[in-house]
């Protein structure tokens, strides 16, 4: 495939910015040139000096847009993408409401693969090119998105969720089964391309003892496996959940007792965290996953991004859908501005943009493939556009710093502020 070289205004972080003007904290290109070859970034620079050195290569001007590593999302539900914006009182009556019953539907395998093209659609729409995803607990569900990722060359982290009680006959598998089958789907899809697994126990109130363990069993057996459940999301979850493990020390202590607390762990929500829990999440390096539009929506509570920071403990953050509101990590990361903000915590956006990009690259333990325009890096591409509407295009003509024009994308910007999307150098919405 011959190469292409993309033109425009380039921004990559390098690393966590350490406050709002930190400019140091990213790499900035007015006029800069990234060269796409074989699905990777092949070389970064001012785009004249970049051109020079290839002139074989097709060029693509997206100027004046802004060119950024492709959005990340960590926690997101593949079978919920039909239920999102369903009205709803709290978690667990909006799960046997709306979630139970949509997710029973994807036993069925054409079903499952036309939900899987239109969940990737709009991923590519909305600007994100790697998510970690829960399937349903039918194999199906896992195949039919592994297959259209695979499809794409999209950046793809998921798995069957596992739940074998306190849920509907329909979408209830065993201890024994939900092994069984996350053990086949690791064997044919784990780093086969870019495809990566997560064992995928839904939360502690739907699995019993032996299912975690079981879980427990697979998530060591497998170098390189993510886990992703829930922690912590809602006070009536942690309530049921401690009478069903009247012997844990606290909700951590019941996914710690099953092996799966490590570095490799993405607990969605994490909001109603106890001192030893933050204590452990600190020691094993495991990653609670900031869902501000679901916590908004569900009535979860607020999110404590910087008192977790300042334990060292590096946190994701994600949409959620379905009880996340959007699909849009700009849409994501308004909200979560707003939820700090009731906190009495300032999201810059310098940090937005590096928290998701580079940030839940380093989450999800990527930032050597995603996450940065840097050389050899998978070249998954944003292209944003501040001024795509209207309104956007008016409050622009005020805008006199980058950190201006991101805070328009990050609070007014959706679909509509992507140009376009690549996935291993391949643009994904029409021209």
């Amino acid at each position: 495939m011959p190469a292409t070289l993309l033109r425009g205004r380039l921004l990559s972080f390098d690393r966590a910015p350490e406050g709002p003007d930190d400019a140091a904290a990213h790499t900035y290109l007015d006029d800069g040139g990234l060269l796409l070859s074989d699905g990777l970034i092949a070389a970064r620079g001012p785009f004249a000096e970049i051109a020079a050195a290839h002139p074989e290569a097709g060029v693509i001007d997206h100027r004046p847009h802004l060119i950024l590593p492709g959005l990340i999302d960590p926690h997101i539900h593949f079978p919920q993408l039909q239920v999102i914006a369903s009205w709803g009182r709290q978690l667990l009556d909006w799960l046997e409401t709306y979630t139970f019953p949509a997710e029973a539907e994807f036993a069925d395998p054409a079903h499952a693969a036309a939900m899987a093209r239109r969940f990737c659609d709009r991923l590519a729409a909305h600007g994100t090119t790697t998510v970690a995803a829960f399937c349903a607990s039918h194999p199906a569900s896992a195949e039919a998105l592994f297959a259209e990722a695979a499809r794409r060359d999209m950046r793809l982290i998921a798995g069957k969720t596992m739940m074998d009680r306190n849920a509907p006959e329909g979408v209830l598998d065993t201890a024994q089964s939900s092994f069984d089958d996350s053990a086949a789907l690791i064997a044919r899809w784990h780093g086969r391309g870019r495809a990566l697994y997560a064992v995928t126990p839904r939360f502690a109130i739907t699995s019993s003892p032996a299912q975690l363990e079981a879980a427990g069993a697979l998530a060591a057996a497998t170098p390189g496996i993510h886990v992703q459940t829930h922690l912590s999301e809602n006070r009536d979850e942690i309530a049921f959940t401690a009478q069903l493990y009247p012997q844990a020390r606290d909700y951590l202590d019941i996914y710690e007792r099953a092996g799966l607390v490590g570095p490799g762990t993405l607990l969605g929500h994490a909001i109603h965290l106890e001192t030893r829990e933050i204590d452990a999440l600190a020691a094993t390096g495991a990653h609670p996953v900031f869902c501000p539009t679901s916590n908004l929506f569900l009535g979860s509570g607020l999110f404590d991004a910087e008192g977790l920071a300042a334990r060292g403990i590096r946190s994701g953050v994600a949409t959620d859908v379905g009880g996340g509101t959007s699909f849009s990590m700009l849409a994501t990361l308004a909200e979560g501005y707003k939820v700090l903000q009731l906190r009495g915590q300032h999201l810059s956006p310098l940090a937005a943009f590096h928290w998701m990009t580079r940030g839940n690259a380093e989450v999800l333990g990527l930032a050597d493939r995603i996450g940065t325009l840097d050389p050899g890096t998978e070249a998954d591409i944003a292209v944003l556009d501040a001024r795509a509407t209207p309104d956007m295009a008016l409050r622009m003509e005020r805008a006199e710093t980058l950190p201006e024009e991101l805070f328009v994308l990050q609070v007014m910007g959706d679909d509509r502020a992507v140009a376009q999307t690549y996935i291993a150098g391949r643009p994904q919405k029409a021209a």
